[in-house]
């Protein structure tokens, strides 16, 4: 008599290998779409600045609005640290950042992360104009500059 155990051994064995090839695939789709993945984009709120990237080569900042609003209240921003309440209205330049002005204020490795990595904040699309990003709905209904 056959006791199957065999034949149930290597259907379990086949089942196994064809899980782990299915999760690898899974894996390596995921590594191989993530590195493609388009940048960080702007949400409702959030502002664009393009005052001096394009010329530098560097995709422009998104500045994350509201992350900052609901944390902090609008003077400590825009009385303490002056920026103006106008996307673009600020001479704002990477020295200016590095010497504690603007974003530096904080983001300067010990109140929030410092300025290593790049891509954090340098994550528009090449080309945006400087501007308050608005809701595709919003565009819309109400043309932009009405």
């Amino acid at each position: 008599m056959h006791s199957g155990k065999s034949s149930h051994g290597a259907a379990r064995k086949q089942v196994r290998a064809g899980a782990t090839s299915m999760l690898l695939a899974a894996a390596l789709t995921t590594l191989t779409l993530g590195a493609y993945a388009p940048p960080a984009n702007a949400e409702y709120g959030d502002i664009v600045i393009n005052n001096y990237s394009d010329e530098a080569g560097m995709r422009p900042p998104i500045f994350p609005h509201w992350f900052h609003r609901i944390r902090f209240r609008c003077k400590i921003c825009h009385s303490d640290l002056g920026f103006k309440f106008k996307a673009g209205g600020n001479d704002i330049n990477m020295a200016k950042i590095i010497n504690g002005e603007f974003c530096g204020a904080c983001h300067n490795g010990e109140i929030a992360w410092s300025i290593e990595n790049c891509e954090v904040c340098h994550s528009a699309k090449p080309g945006t104009p400087t501007q308050v990003h608005r809701s595709t709905l919003q565009t819309l209904i109400m043309p932009l500059g009405k």
